[in-house]
């Protein structure tokens, strides 16, 4: 295959000065494709029929796995060198010779997800790695979806993607305008509403928990809001038996839906 030379397209008018080149940004603007890097990332992402992939960037080496592998390619990937897929990342990105440009997965509406079995429902966690490490876990213990904000939310690209290790193709997100709303339309759908709170009195092992099942999760430090906690219909914490008795909100998801699955089985 013969070698394309790629140059990073230069900062457009108006961006802020004093950012890096390397740097994310932090809203893709609408038309824009979403960035995918990493080897788990972005071949889920080539196994993902929903997915359409705009470019494929690859090393050498990394067409070679890919053939190895047998990994069908729904197009020509462009050969580059891993300089240049180190220079459109963050400095401490992993890419792992492969970055695709994809269009964004279509977001579910509350009327569309399943009332079989749980969503978690995320309260303005901002932190990319927090929300793609919870992908992860929501992937593993089959969770219906996620629901979370236009705003105060981090996009489904980048570090996010990287961090959910291919579960991104996997967990629809939900995204709502307005988290009580959203609750709201959750409720009437028939889902038990269940916050988590390390402060609230009863433990989520304790509760009589049934589908479908939505338990929302609240940012790092500062918890559930108060209307969201308010929307909940139980308030719940973990009982944790150490002297710290709140987790990293990513742990603690994973905790909560070990609890959750059990119940609901």
């Amino acid at each position: 295959m013969q070698e394309r030379r790629w140059k990073p397209q230069p900062p457009r008018r108006g961006a802020n000065r004093g950012r890096g080149p390397r740097q994310e940004r932090r809203r893709a603007e609408p038309g824009e494709p979403v960035i995918l890097y990493g080897w788990h990332t972005v071949t889920a992402a080539l196994a993902n029929p929903a997915r359409h992939i705009r470019k494929l960037l690859a090393t050498e080496n990394a067409v070679r796995r890919l053939a190895e592998d047998g990994i069908a390619l729904p197009l020509e990937p462009e050969l580059v060198r891993p300089g240049a897929l180190a220079g459109r990342l963050t400095p401490d990105a992993v890419h792992q010779g492969l970055i695709a440009e994809a269009d964004p997965l279509p977001s579910p509406g509350i009327e569309d997800l399943p009332t079989t079995g749980i969503v978690l429902v995320l309260d303005q966690i901002t932190d990319p790695h927090n929300v793609g490490a919870i992908l992860r876990t929501a992937a593993a213990f089959a969770v219906d979806a996620i629901v979370t904000t236009a705003r105060h939310s981090p996009e489904a690209t980048g570090v996010l993607a990287k961090s959910a290790s291919g579960a991104l193709e996997l967990v629809p997100i939900a995204i709502v305008q307005n988290l009580a709303r959203g609750l709201a339309g959750l409720k009437e759908r028939g889902f038990l509403i269940v916050g988590l709170d390390s402060s609230a009195p009863e433990d989520l092992a304790a509760l009589e928990l049934r589908a479908p099942l939505a338990l929302v999760l609240g940012a790092e430090g500062r918890g559930l809001r108060q209307l969201t906690g308010a929307t909940c219909d139980l308030l719940a914490r973990l009982d944790l038996p150490g002297a710290i008795k709140s987790l990293n909100v990513s742990n603690a998801a994973a905790l909560a839906l070990y609890i959750a699955s059990r119940a609901t089985a």
